[in-house]
């Protein structure tokens, strides 16, 4: 599991230009990208940031690592990249820590919060403080910026960048080692509805490549149709993990309808064979399980039942995802 010596991204054209090919083909060693967390805890003062944290996350699969802000997600990923030092448990990427690998930007690419640019160099001339850091050579620079569509914007100053275009600068300065693992915080942070379309394809295209990353977020839609799997974290421990799948399978969809043919109702739930997963409230009033509104209001017009409410009454993803957040339980590791 020693480091890498390739440096050149396999793309087609459109992945140069910004719009990476989904169907990217792997050429990484699965057994190089896991990322084991065992047991984490840090403490600062009185606050435990991340207590007793465990989690995997594996190569080929974009992970969301979600969280409401001061949950400990930054200080997890510090402590992943031993930018802090834990009280106790242990993190290895690919088996390794990764202070022990003798070029650690050659296999982990981290941006963390707010990247800071200095405002007079251009995009080319910041990638070029870096590139001998990693290892690279100086062309490097230019294939990473048009990997994340800024090959127009070389030149042009980074004072003068938008948000969006420093998100994507920062997505080039971790790119620069050809990195299996990538550790992201916060990278829609500032992208418009278009760049954050482009950033859900581009993970997409790296994890097709074989390389694990680990996205976080405070914002479960901002990632859900991105990630395949959720590492879900509040007050510092681990309250859930699995899937989106399995994740999406807890969130149960329902529909409350009134209405005053009481009688009507009755029948409509019968014939749409929706007794099963049908509790009646009272009279004229009924909560029908595993559908969805419109589904619902089909049935009613067809059958001619006049209805006095017809709305939600299930459990969306971001209400579990608040339920869960909020009200701190024991971890739910599915996977």
């Amino acid at each position: 599991m020693g480091d890498r010596t390739v440096l050149s991204v396999s793309c087609n054209n459109e992945a140069v230009n910004g719009a990476p090919n989904l169907a990217a083909r792997p050429r990484f060693d699965p057994a190089d990208g896991a990322v084991d967390v065992t047991g984490l805890t840090k403490t600062f003062g009185a606050l435990k940031a991340v207590d007793d944290l465990t989690f995997t996350v594996t190569p080929g699969r974009v992970t969301g690592f979600l969280g409401p802000n001061g949950a400990g997600k930054t200080t997890t990923l510090r402590l992943l990249l031993g930018l802090a030092t834990p009280d106790a448990g242990s993190v290895t990427i690919g088996g390794i820590p990764y202070g022990q690998r003798p070029r650690p930007a050659r296999h982990v690419g981290a941006a963390l919060e707010a990247a800071s640019f200095h405002p007079g160099r251009s995009a080319r001339d910041h990638l070029r403080v870096y590139a001998p850091e990693v290892g690279v050579p100086e062309s490097r620079c230019d294939e990473v910026l048009a990997m994340v569509g800024l090959a127009d914007a070389a030149d042009r100053r980074v004072g003068g960048f938008s948000m969006g275009m420093r998100q994507r600068l920062a997505l080039a300065t971790t790119l620069l080692g050809d990195p299996q693992v990538m550790l992201l915080d916060e990278p829609a942070n500032g992208l418009d509805p278009e760049g954050i379309a482009w950033l859900r394809q581009f993970l997409r295209y790296l994890a097709g490549e074989g390389r694990t990353v680990l996205v976080s977020s405070h914002v479960l839609s901002e990632v859900e149709q991105t990630v395949d799997d959720v590492v879900i974290i509040a007050k510092g421990r681990l309250v859930h993990a699995s899937s989106l799948q399995q994740l999406e399978a807890m969130a149960r969809p329902a529909v409350k309808i009134v209405s005053p043919d009481t009688d009507g109702l009755t029948r409509l739930v019968r014939e749409a064979g929706w007794e099963p997963s049908t509790r009646f409230d009272a009279a004229g009033v009924a909560v029908v399980y595993d559908r969805h509104p419109r589904e619902v209001g089909a049935a009613a017009f067809r059958h001619g039942l006049e209805l006095y409410e017809l709305s939600p009454a299930g459990t969306s993803l971001e209400s579990l995802f608040f339920s869960l957040t909020t009200s701190p339980r024991q971890p739910e590791a599915v996977r």
